[in-house]
C-alpha cells in the first residue's frame, strides 16, 4: 500500500490531533475550539487562513507555481449530542457530546495533507482546505455555499471523504451517481377541535386524522413511485393530546424523507401535500404541511470520479477499490457543495467496531495516513507540476 512515506512520518502527529479533537467534541456551530486548532494548524504550516463563513467554519488556501486550476477539499468538524461509553483515555469530556461519526478523523486526515502539500508543494494551482461546521442535522455545507464559499474561494471542482465502518481498513468505494440520499424533513400540524372522550361527535379528532396520514404516506412509495427509483418516507413523532378522556385539538407528525433523485423529491413533497389536503378535507380538519428540502442527494460528477477512484485506486491497490458499493439512505450536506461545482464524494473503510453514531463509535487511527495520502496524491494528480517527482 503505496502510503506517502513523509505522510507516514505525521502518523504520531495525526493521532494526537484526533484524539485530542475526539476529546474536545464540538456540535453545530459550537465548534470554537476546534475552528481555532485547525486554524492555527494552517497558519503553522505556511498556508493563508480564513474563519468566520458559517460562523465557525475554516478555510485554508495554498498557492504553488502559476497554475490556474483551483480544487477544493473539505473535511467536517462537528461531533453529535452523544453520551459516550468508551472508557480509553481520549473518550469525550463532554458529557452528553462525542465524536460517533469521525469528524475528528476527517479533520485530522485533511490536517495532515495540508501540512504535507504545503511542506512539499510539487503541485501546480490553488489547493483550497475547506473545514465545515455543522453536517450533523444544521446542513452547514448549504450554510457555507449561501453566505459565498464559491464566490470567496473560487474552485473549478471540490472533494470529500467520509470512513465507512464495515468496509475493511485499508479499502476505499467510490462510484459515479448517487452515493448518499436526500434527506428531507417534515413536520405536519394538524387542527381539529377538542371535546370529552365520551363524545367523540362533538369534536374533530386529530389523533384519528393524524393515524389515517402516517398510514396514507406510505402509499407515497408503495403506489406513487417508480420502484426502480428508491425512497423512503418515515413518521418518526407523533405528538397529541395531555390526558385520557379529552381529545385534543391539535396533533403533530415528523418525519424524514429520503430519495435518490431530484423528480423524486419533488414527488414526494407534493404528494404529502395532497394526501394532506384530502384528508383535511375529508375530516373538516386544517393540515399545514412543513416539508424541509435539508440535504441535497450526494451525487458525483462521472470525469471527477474517475480521477479520484484513478488516485484511490493508486494508494490502496486495484483489489482495494470498491466501485460496486450500493448508495445508502443516509444523507450527507456535502451535496450542496456538489450541486455547485462537479465533484466527488469517496467512502474510507474504518474497519471493524461500531457504526457511526453509536455511543461505542471510535475512529480508527490506522487508516489516518490513508486518506491524508490520497488527498495528498489526488492534489498532486490534478494540479501536477511539470517535472514533480513522487
Amino acid at each position: 500500500m503505496p502510503i506517502k512515506n513523509r505522510i507516514a512520518e505525521y502518523h504520531e502527529e495525526m493521532t494526537a490531533w484526533r484524539r485530542d479533537l475526539h476529546s474536545h467534541p464540538e456540535t453545530a456551530f459550537e465548534e470554537v475550539r476546534t475552528a481555532d486548532l485547525v486554524a492555527d494548524k494552517l497558519r503553522e504550516f505556511g498556508i493563508e487562513v480564513h474563519q468566520g463563513l458559517a460562523k465557525t467554519g475554516v478555510v485554508g488556501v495554498l498557492r504553488a507555481g502559476d497554475g490556474a486550476r483551483r480544487i477544493g477539499l473539505r473535511a467536517d468538524m462537528d461531533a453529535l449530542h452523544i453520551h459516550e461509553l468508551n472508557d480509553f483515555d481520549h473518550r469525550s469530556r463532554h458529557d452528553g457530546k462525542m465524536h460517533a461519526c469521525g469528524h475528528d478523523g476527517h479533520t485530522a486526515m485533511l490536517l495532515g495533507a495540508a501540512k504535507y502539500l504545503a511542506e512539499t508543494r510539487r503541485f501546480d494551482g490553488t489547493v483550497c482546505f475547506i473545514f465545515q461546521p455543522a453536517e450533523e442535522n444544521e446542513a452547514g455545507g448549504r450554510v457555507m455555499v449561501e453566505e459565498g464559499l464559491f464566490e470567496q474561494f473560487p474552485v473549478d471542482d471540490v472533494y470529500g471523504m467520509h470512513n465507512i465502518p464495515g468496509i475493511p481498513a485499508g479499502q476505499m468505494a467510490v462510484r459515479p451517481g448517487p452515493m448518499m440520499a436526500a434527506a428531507d424533513f417534515f413536520e405536519i400540524e394538524i387542527k381539529g377541535r377538542g371535546a370529552h372522550a365520551a363524545y367523540p361527535h362533538h369534536g374533530i379528532d386529530p389523533v384519528l386524522i393524524g393515524s389515517e396520514l402516517v398510514v396514507a404516506l406510505q402509499r407515497i412509495v408503495a403506489r406513487s413511485t417508480d420502484p426502480m427509483k428508491a425512497a423512503v418516507v418515515s413518521v418518526t413523532q407523533f405528538n397529541s393530546g395531555f390526558t385520557t378522556n379529552v381529545i385534543p385539538e391539535t396533533a403533530t407528525l415528523t418525519g424524514t424523507a429520503r430519495s435518490f433523485l431530484p423528480e423524486v423529491q419533488d414527488a414526494i413533497e407534493a404528494g404529502m401535500r395532497r394526501i394532506a389536503g384530502g384528508i383535511a378535507q375529508a375530516h373538516g380538519a386544517e393540515i399545514e404541511v412543513t416539508y424541509d428540502r435539508r440535504y441535497p442527494p450526494t451525487i458525483n460528477a462521472a470525469q471527477e470520479t474517475g480521477f479520484a477512484a484513478g488516485v484511490a485506486a493508486g494508494i490502496v491497490g486495484d483489489d482495494n477499490l470498491l466501485t460496486d458499493q450500493p448508495p445508502t439512505m443516509g444523507a450527507e450536506d456535502f451535496g450542496w457543495m456538489l450541486m455547485e461545482k462537479p465533484g466527488c464524494y469517496i467512502w474510507l473503510g474504518n474497519g471493524g467496531g461500531a457504526p457511526v453514531h453509536n455511543p461505542n463509535y471510535d475512529f480508527n487511527d490506522e487508516v489516518l495516513t490513508i486518506g491524508a495520502s490520497y488527498w495528498g496524491e489526488l492534489v498532486e494528480t490534478l494540479l501536477p507540476r511539470e517535472g514533480a517527482g513522487s
